[in-house]
């Protein structure tokens, strides 16, 4: 399934990754792997509404928020878990 990022969360997921590859090489790669992993199981994740699910990274305080549509995985925001919660409410 594909994998489509709003603007805002795009931009949310470079940072990490290019914070995480300036503290040690290869981490924001590792970062991103974590991040794709929504696509193999999409419905695997938390609900956060109806529509809304979160997933955990595993070794980073980020949550991905998404909406599975019909042809496609929606990233609503790259969350990080430690900062403001659910800041990205309005975006829905």
């Amino acid at each position: 399934m594909r994998i489509r990022f709003l603007e805002i969360a795009q931009i949310e997921l470079d940072d990490a990754v290019e914070y995480y590859n300036y503290e040690v090489p290869g981490l924001g790669d590792a970062f991103l792997t974590e991040v794709y992993r929504i696509g193999e199981f999409p419905e695997a994740w938390h609900p956060c509404s109806k529509r809304t699910r979160r997933c955990q990274t595993r070794r980073f305080p980020y949550g991905v928020i998404y909406q599975i549509r019909k042809n496609e995985i929606l990233v609503v925001a790259i969350a990080h878990l430690h900062r403001k919660p659910d800041y990205w409410e309005e975006r829905l």
